[in-house]
């Protein structure tokens, strides 16, 4: 098959990832390669691919965008690492640069959500319409389209009348974090479905928003108008499909269940695990004053990069110092978190006890002076604070506000026990990587954390009807698993052994891919 993957982030380019989507664009055209498929993958060349050493023009594609003509180009790129059978492309134009140069996501203000990021992805959608129709990628058995992103493509093919020979080719969409839908207006704005294809009739009763019936919702119109819908772990597809339920602490369909009951009813939906790399060199394990050192090397890093020192900073400066000067640094459970600060990974530990206490106060209080928490990542800046309020008070927690994809790789090959209390997980790939360097991990019995740990066999897991029974269950699977340490050493490096003899393969969702998605 000749397949086309349309999406906003590739991890094959240098810089490529925000996210979990730029993991699975990077790794599954790679899989697909190896069954003789043909894998063509775009995304948008955010005025930085289309610059970098390697990159080759191959031509351009003349739209009418927002009641102009706009000439986009069309680039080969060159993979970090290349493989036989998969092609990079990016399409380049100024307004996919709006947050500046290589910047992939833009932040809009609350009150127009989406809005730029939508106008640029809208534009990039109608750039690889026209290019699937010009032919550049030859003859195309599959379209594949990830998240609200690329979900415009759908809505050409349905309803603009200068693709409709794009009908004719099988197209998949991926939902990889339904949270996230890109909602905009229908109309009355710059950044809506009107001003970007004007004159375009289509049927505004099966891509509204169910809750704003006057706003287009391009992850509902993916979902609707796609031959094939797909989510990154069975335990997902069974959750999505129902209403999500925040006062108790339930994440499901966010308002699209119904779209989504209506496709599995008509056998268009599917669940498919992602994969992890394993023939990829993991670090050895670093005893604690090289890793410490490593972090604190890390942390002066990005204390340069600015004039002025972060409050956040200088506690884990403080701390750091604390740690590599105290005789007990060898000592107890080294417990590791690495992702994305956001509402999603971080609201169970926010969660305040009766006591008046976080759920992460308490952890630290639980674990005391049997173990110690380095958590590295960056996001959201209100949790962020939270996180560093934390850290300003208790001696045995770490948070390191920044990225960095080498100490993430020794985190996860140095560390005891590896911390994922999601709320909701499509599939996640942290806890896959924890687990491929040798460390069980606590998590949430949520989406793909449920379908990849097992509880007491290769990690820990935990789950409630509510989240006070979450938080509070949390609390005390960690404290079963530190006496479980402890008192029975057996035990531990039976678990750990079997977390590190885990597989994921991406030749499994692969084969999975051909069957279930690409397929009639």
């Amino acid at each position: 098959m000749n397949i086309l993957m349309v999406a906003a982030e590739n991890d094959a380019l240098d810089k490529g990832k925000v996210g979990g989507i730029g993991d699975v664009v990077r790794d599954i055209p790679a899989a697909l390669a190896e069954f003789d498929h043909q894998v063509n993958v775009l995304i948008p060349g955010y005025q930085f691919f289309s610059r970098q050493p390697g990159a080759r023009v191959i031509g351009a594609v003349k739209v009418h965008f927002a009641g102009q003509e706009e000439m986009v180009g069309v680039f080969q790129v060159a993979a970090k690492s290349p493989v036989a059978g998969v092609t990079q492309w990016v399409l380049e134009h100024p307004l996919f640069g709006a947050g500046g140069a290589g910047k992939i996501y833009c932040d809009d203000p609350s009150n127009r959500p989406f809005a730029t990021d939508a106008t640029k992805f809208a534009l990039f959608s109608l750039a690889a319409a026209q290019a699937i129709k010009d032919g550049i990628f030859g003859t195309l058995d599959v379209i594949h389209l990830h998240d609200w992103h690329a979900a415009m493509v759908a809505f050409l093919r349905r309803f603009h009348p200068e693709y409709g020979v794009l009908a004719g080719i099988r197209t998949v969409f991926s939902i990889h974090n339904i949270a996230l839908q890109g909602i905009r207006p229908f109309a009355n704005d710059s950044s809506s479905l009107t001003a970007w294809y004007p004159g375009i009739h289509f049927h505004a009763e099966e891509i509204c928003d169910p809750r704003y019936r006057d706003c287009v919702n391009p992850m509902r119109l993916g979902i609707n108008l796609c031959d094939k819908v797909h989510a990154v772990s069975p335990t997902y597809v069974k959750e999505i499909v129902r209403p999500s339920d925040p006062e108790r602490g339930f994440f499901g369909g966010e308002g699209l269940e119904g779209d989504l009951q209506r496709a599995e009813a008509e056998q268009r939906l599917a669940g498919i695990l992602n994969g992890a790399e394993y023939d990829v060199p993991v670090p050895a394990p670093l005893a604690s004053p090289g890793l410490l050192e490593l972090c604190l090397n890390e942390l002066l890093v990005w204390i340069g990069a600015k004039p002025q020192a972060e409050s956040t900073h200088l506690i884990a400066y403080h701390r750091l110092t604390q740690w590599l000067s105290s005789r007990k640094r060898q000592s107890g459970l080294l417990l590791t978190s690495v992702g994305r600060i956001t509402d999603q990974k971080v609201l169970l530990l926010r969660q305040i006890l009766p006591s008046g206490q976080s759920v992460l106060d308490v952890l630290l209080d639980r674990l005391a002076d049997r173990g110690r928490l380095i958590l590295l990542g960056s996001g959201d800046a209100e949790l962020e604070n939270f996180l560093t309020r934390v850290a300003s008070r208790k001696s045995n927690f770490l948070f390191l506000k920044g990225y960095s994809e080498s100490l993430g790789q020794y985190l996860y090959s140095s560390g005891d026990l590896f911390l994922m209390p999601s709320s909701f997980e499509p599939c996640g790939i942290s806890q896959m990587l924890a687990m491929r360097a040798g460390q069980p991990c606590i998590v949430h019995e949520v989406g793909g954390l449920r379908d990849t740990v097992q509880n007491g066999i290769d990690g820990f897991s935990f789950n409630g009807d509510s989240l006070q029974q979450q938080a509070e269950n949390l609390i005390t699977r960690l404290e079963e698993v530190i006496e479980l340490e402890k008192n029975q050493p057996a035990k531990w490096k039976e678990v750990r052994s079997a977390a590190a003899q885990a597989r994921f393969l991406w030749s499994d969702a692969a084969q999975a891919y051909e069957h279930q998605l690409y397929r009639p």
